[in-house]
């Protein structure tokens, strides 16, 4: 087995389907910023192009960080996003598991809270405080580590089980 096919059969991939309140979400606040960015200019008032333009602006800024899917490695948790992949490492992970509705009730501390997904910093009283990297609320896989906790989500179905692994590379003799 050389390198190449290694790496390759130690990642799973996984899609990561909206839910529905990330459809909405994004579909509503474009309506509105496209309604405000009009209504502005068909004012009439003089208003500064960039207040006009401010709105658009927002939900240009927040769609690079869609998640499209997950990425699980050897020793890492890729998150697709637009344009680049955003590495977890997964040194020191203590468990992986499918827990639906572990953000229920939290509270955004820092980060997006369903403008094209949920990421960023999230506090409640299962988890703690915690980072999020989610395209659902129900369908959360909490990743525990020894001094903190990371919910990824938005998979169909989990049928994946995380464990810390140490990847052995085939020696060259065997290539």
């Amino acid at each position: 087995m050389n390198r190449r096919h290694f790496i390759a059969s130690t990642m799973k991939h996984f899609d990561a389907p909206w839910s529905r309140w990330l459809i909405v979400i994004p579909s509503l606040v474009a309506a509105l910023s496209a309604g405000i960015a009009i209504g502005f200019i068909w004012s009439g008032h003089e208003v500064l192009p960039w207040v006009a333009g401010l709105p658009i602006a927002i939900i240009a800024g927040s769609a690079p960080f869609t998640i499209r899917g997950y990425t699980v490695t050897a020793g890492a948790l890729l998150i697709h996003r637009l344009f680049w992949a955003t590495r977890l490492p997964l040194g020191g992970l203590q468990s992986a598991r499918f827990e639906p509705d572990a953000m229920r009730g939290s509270i955004r501390l820092l980060g997006s809270g369903g403008l094209f997904s949920f990421t960023g910093w999230f506090r409640n009283r299962t988890l703690g405080t915690y980072r999020a990297f989610s395209t659902g609320l129900h369908r959360t896989v909490v990743l525990r580590f020894a001094s903190r906790s990371v919910g990824t989500g938005g998979f169909r179905r989990c049928h994946c089980h995380v464990e810390p692994c140490r990847p052995t590379w085939p020696s060259t003799e065997h290539q």
